[in-house]
Order: structure tokens, then C-alpha cells, then sequence
């Protein structure tokens, strides 16, 4: 590892709230992290990862009187859930903090108290709509049809007094600080949010219960009649977390939250209001993710659609599982969870694309070599492009993650294997290895793709960590790497000895998956039945945006086909379209379309596809891009 670190990386899940066990919404977040995490590790960065459990409230108190136990027995029981599931799933904290914690309370205490005391927390009396499993209060106009945007029940009417932070106090300020920091939250969508709430009045937050309706929670520092309220508790663990151990200098200025979009007002008003009232400085981003759907709704208990990451763990594997959900998510928007989707991901990407390079060169590594690694012999230009195309692949790489674009990042690399895939077929080593004057060559070929294998590898390995060291460990490679190492297209040693082993992707039998969901009741369609007409609820699924054109070009294996480059808002997305015969790719390049930003990823010639584009089809089959009569930016809501 490099002496200096390259940068800082201070990394944090939301903590949990222990009132149910781990989902697979729970899971990507803390897989989300841990692959930013090693990333950065990987980088040379000086990096932290903390996540953990918040365990405090009036939900925990009820939950553990119907469960016929004291709050801090059944938030020991869940908490352990949490620590247990991430350590089987090889989840790479440096901390988990708990908020019974006596460390985190006492700097909740410690803030609370200089807060108070410049002024900014009152005792006054508020009424409102109040969902108890939220524990927030809502206003009529955040209600769909008069119900929890979260959790699809009523709220109740509650009147009580309370202690209330100054929040509106900051309004002004927090707008102007988000203004002037265009990625303070990111995607650019919900710091759209975050700043359309900040247009009309925020009031002030009331950050107590009363300890005789909610006894368990931190006591006040200035009243012990009350208790703190779950916000002005729970989020002050990014922060605790690193003053308890003496590491707020080192971390704190480079703290980036990931959390989900149920979460964006806590995370984006209440909690840089409460820093800028403590007198303490913003994180660096707030980046902000979107739901994994379960039978086309947000994964949750009350709703009963909760998918557990360990069944899906032990079923296929703890990598493959992590490979597909950060595959398969574009970061900020939602996405569906099918679990033929995930095998079809695992035959594709894995099977296919990288086990078939690693099976077939180790094999005529066998077959020609002894599976003894060989030197490079002079490179011709197809080697050369193949090397240039490695070696630039970690920069290309870490640029994505930084812009959190995973699925990108990760699409770049299996592009890189189904390259080299490509070169494999077209320099024909087993015709090679027929002629003794072209031995050289075929030394080429042969160590080329074990370097494509290897750089792959290492680039990957913080989304596969286990399968991508027991495929470096097949190639002959035990010593530990860094992205340094994925730079060089030389990194075997010559006459070093290769170790085949075991399949690392064993392929799915997708017929057999498909029988057994079609027999099991409780699992979701994966395809919607064929009908005439849809509701207006179908149709209010469909996201459309406005999108621009920045590159086209024919695609390789079809006629028809055109691959456009679309810059959908900050993120760039590939689109194969059906619409050659009618537009040529130099005349779409700076076009604006409407694309549907929501759809699946689907593989159209081997290409995959990230969305569909609007066309009309005129009485004579002719193809006209839908459009608008004025010129928004790319990204903008078509509705």
C-alpha cells in the first residue's frame, strides 16, 4: 500500500433501527459502502467505514413490551442480527456503533446542552398527524391519500408539549449553503428536493417526548423529565462516533452519508441544521439512493414484502449476490428485485462473460504450456489495444465510483473481459499452437488474456472480494494487490506455475428456477400478463426524461440496431434503439429524446440496453422522435 494516503474516505450507512431484522434494502446500503470502501482502500485512501444500529424511540419500547422483554434486552437480541448478518456477508467496518452506547450518549448530551444553551432549543406545545412507526410528524400535504408516505397507514393526531429545535432559524443559511455546494447532496434530483422543501417554512423540530410516555430514550442534560427525540439522537452517530475515539480532525471534513431516499429530510434539513447550530462543519456529500422494489413497492415489514439477504446468500453465493445488486441499480433511481433477474445476471456476466475467459485460457494454458505462465512475446497491434485498454480501465473505474455510478463502473470492466473474450476468438490460439514457428505468438495470446484476467480481477474485487482472490489464486497470484497493480498489463511472473480450480460461477438452471417460482404463491410475476388496457397506476410506474444524444454508433451485430450515449441529468446511460432504418448515427448525436428512465436492463445483440427512447410511427412505418416544443435540460421530468 502506498506510505501516503491518496486521500481521505469517511464513509457511513444510516443506522438501523432495530425494530425488525436486516431486508435486502438494509443490505444494499451496507454493501453499497463496503464496495466504496474497498475501493478507496484499494485507491490508497486513508479510509472509515462506520455503520451500526439505532436503538432508541417509542416503536422499541412497544416492541419490546409485546415481546415480554425490557428494551435493552431486545435491542441486544436485534442489534447482534444486524453485526451478525454484516460479518457473514464480509462486510468491511472499521466501527459499528450502537445508540445505547454510553459514548454516543454522552456526546448527544454534551451537543444538546451547548445547543440549549445559545438559545436555540425552546419548550412550547405542538399538534399534529404523528406516525408512530416513522416517529415524525407529518403535514397533510406530505400524506398520500391521508396515509404514511412510508408505511401506508393512518397517522394519529397528537398534542403535547415538547422541547422544539430553532430549525427554521437556519433555513436561510442551509438553502444559500446548498446553493453555493452543488454536490453537497447528490444525485442532483434530491438536492432539488432538499432545496424545494426549504422554499416555504421548515418550522422548528420538536426533539423531545416526555419520559412518562417514553421512558426509553437519552434524558435530557437540562430536563431528566424528558427524553431526546430519535433525529436529534440517531444522527448524531456520525459525528459521536468519531469524537469518542479522537478522530474527528482526521475524518470528519470528509464524511459522505449513504442512505436511502425515504430519509432525505432528516438527513438533508435537520442534520446540517443541528451541525451549523453546534457550531460544527457539513459533511462532505449526502448521497442519496433508491428503493429496491418488491413486487413493485418499497421493501418493508408492515407490508410484508421483505426479502432476507441471507437466503439469497446462501442460495447463490455472498459475491454473485453483491455483483448483481450493484449491477442492477442505477444509484438514485429504483429498481426491482426478481430473482430470475439475478440468476440471468449470474449466467451472463459471470458464467459467460468472465468464467468462459478464465475457463478456456486456463485450459489452453493446460493443454499448450503445462500451465506454466509464459513471457510476453512481441506484441502486435490487437495485443497492444488490448493492453492499452487494461491499463486504462482503474482510472476509468474509480472515476465511476467517485460519481457513483457502480453499475457503470462495473459494466466498463465486463466490457473489458467480453474484449478479451473477443481477442481470444479472433486470434484462434488452438490454430496458433498447430504452427512451432508461431509459438511466440501464442505466448502473446495466452499471457494477454492472464493479464486481462488479473487487472479484472483486481478491479472487481471489491465487489466479488472472496472469488476474485480465488481467481487470482487460480492464475497463480497469492500476494495482496492494489490499484497500482491493475495498472500494469505485466504483473504475472513468467514461468510461474497456474492453479486451475473449480468453477468460481457455476452457471443457474434457469428452467429449474423458473418452475420453482411459478410454484411458490408469495413470489412476485416476473412478467406482467399481457392486457389490452392499464390502470393509471401501471402507467404512474413509467419515469420519463429528457435526455441528450452525446455519442451513436451502429451497433456491431445488428442492422437495425443504434448505441446511443444519452446524458440523462449528471448521469450518462447506453441506449440500443431500434430506429437505424430511420435516423443515421451521425444525425442523432445532440439530439434531446424522451427516454423511459426506469425500465430493467435488458441485453439487445449483447449489448445491454438502460432504457427506451419515444418514437411515432407514421401510416407508412416511418419513425419520428418524440419530442418537446421548448428546450428543457437534459434529466428534466416529462409528465
Amino acid at each position: 500500500m502506498p506510505t501516503t494516503p491518496r486521500d481521505v474516505f469517511y464513509a457511513t450507512t444510516p443506522i438501523f433501527y432495530v425494530n425488525a431484522d436486516p431486508h435486502i434494502g438494509h443490505a444494499y446500503t451496507t454493501i453499497l459502502v463496503d464496495v466504496a470502501a474497498r475501493y478507496h482502500r484499494l485507491a490508497g485512501d486513508d479510509t472509515y467505514f462506520l455503520t451500526g444500529t439505532d436503538e432508541h424511540g417509542e416503536k422499541i419500547q412497544k416492541a419490546a413490551d409485546a415481546a415480554g422483554t425490557t428494551p435493552q434486552a431486545y435491542v441486544d437480541r436485534v442489534s447482534e442480527t444486524f453485526k451478525s448478518t454484516w460479518d457473514k456477508m464480509g462486510i468491511s467496518y472499521d466501527a459499528f456503533i450502537r445508540t445505547t452506547e454510553s459514548r454516543h450518549q454522552q456526546v448527544v448530551q454534551d451537543i444538546l446542552q451547548r445547543v440549549y444553551d445559545q438559545g436555540d432549543i425552546i419548550y412550547g406545545e405542538y399538534g399534529g398527524l404523528y406516525c408512530v412507526k416513522c416517529e415524525r410528524y407529518y403535514t397533510e400535504k406530505e400524506l398520500e391519500g391521508g396515509l404514511c408516505p412510508q408505511h401506508e397507514i393512518e397517522p394519529e393526531y397528537r398534542s403535547e408539549a415538547n422541547y422544539f429545535f430553532r430549525m427554521e432559524k437556519y433555513r436561510p443559511w442551509l438553502k444559500d449553503a446548498i446553493e453555493s455546494q452543488p454536490d453537497l447532496i447528490r444525485p442532483e434530483g434530491y438536492r432539488n428536493e432538499v432545496l424545494a422543501m426549504l422554499r416555504e417554512p421548515i418550522g422548528d423540530l420538536s426533539i423531545s417526548r416526555p419520559r412518562a410516555r417514553v421512558p426509553w430514550g437519552i434524558p435530557l442534560p437540562w430536563d431528566s423529565d424528558h427524553v431526546t427525540y430519535v433525529w436529534f439522537d440517531a444522527l448524531l452517530n456520525y459525528y459521536s462516533e468519531l469524537e469518542s475515539k479522537g478522530l474527528v480532525d482526521r475524518y470528519w471534513r470528509h464524511a459522505q452519508h449513504f442512505i436511502a431516499k425515504d430519509i432525505v429530510k432528516p438527513h438533508g434539513v435537520f442534520w446540517p441544521t443541528m451541525l451549523k447550530a453546534a457550531g460544527l462543519p457539513l459533511f462532505k456529500h449526502l448521497n442519496v439512493h433508491g428503493y429496491w422494489l418488491s413486487d413493485e413497492r418499497k421493501m418493508s415489514k408492515s407490508l410484508g414484502n421483505v426479502i432476507r439477504p441471507l437466503d439469497l446468500h446462501d442460495r447463490y453465493g455472498n459475491d454473485a449476490f453483491r455483483y448483481y445488486l450493484m449491477r442492477d441499480m442505477t444509484f438514485g433511481l429504483d429498481a426491482s428485485f426478481h430473482e430470475l433477474g439475478l440468476a440471468e445476471r449470474i449466467n451472463a456476466d459471470l458464467a459467460n462473460d468472465l468464467g468462459n475467459l478464465l475457463n478456456r485460457t486456463l485450459g489452453m494454458l493446460g493443454k499448450y504450456r503445462g500451465g506454466v505462465v509464459p513471457a510476453f512475446g512481441p506484441l502486435d497491434a490487437d495485443t497492444q489495444a488490448l493492453s492499452d485498454r487494461f491499463t486504462a480501465l482503474p482510472d476509468e473505474v474509480l472515476d465511476l465510483v467517485e460519481e457513483l455510478q457502480f453499475d457503470r463502473a462495473l459494466d466498463r470492466v465486463m466490457e473489458g473481459v467480453r474484449e478479451a473474450n473477443r481477442y481470444v476468438s479472433e486470434k484462434k490460439p488452438w490454430e496458433l499452437a498447430k504452427d512451432d514457428a508461431k509459438a511466440d505468438e501464442l505466448d502473446t495470446v495466452l499471457r494477454a488474456c492472464l493479464e486481462a484476467l488479473r487487472v479484472a480481477s483486481i478491479l472487481l474485487e471489491p465487489v466479488m472480494p472472496e472469488k476474485m482472490q480465488a481467481l487470482r489464486t487460480q492464475l497463480g497470484v497469492t500476494s495482496d494487490v492494489t490499484l497500482e497493480d491493475a495498472r500494469r498489463f505485466d504483473g504475472l511472473q513468467g514461468g510461474s506455475q497456474a492453479q486451475p480450480g473449480e468453477p468460481l460461477f457455476p452457471r443457474v438452471d434457469l428452467d429449474a428456477l423458473k418452475e420453482s417460482l411459478a410454484g411458490d404463491t408469495e413470489a412476485p410475476a416476473e412478467a406482467l400478463e399481457h392486457k389490452d388496457t392499464v390502470t393509471i397506476d401501471d402507467f404512474a410506474k413509467l419515469e420519463f426524461r429528457v435526455a441528450e444524444v452525446v455519442a451513436a454508433e451502429d451497433h456491431p451485430k445488428a442492422d437495425r440496431l443504434l448505441v446511443l450515449t444519452l446524458q440523462v441529468g449528471p448521469e450518462t446511460r447506453t441506449v440500443v434503439s431500434g430506429i437505424k432504418p430511420h435516423y443515421t448515427a451521425d444525425t442523432m448525436v445532440g439530439k434531446k429524446v424522451i427516454v423511459v428512465a426506469n425500465l430493467a436492463p435488458a441485453k439487445l445483440r449483447g449489448i445491454e440496453s438502460q432504457g427506451m427512447i419515444l418514437a411515432a410511427e407514421d401510416a407508412d412505418g416511418k419513425l419520428s422522435l418524440a419530442g418537446l416544443d421548448v428546450d428543457l435540460p437534459s434529466g428534466s421530468e416529462v409528465r
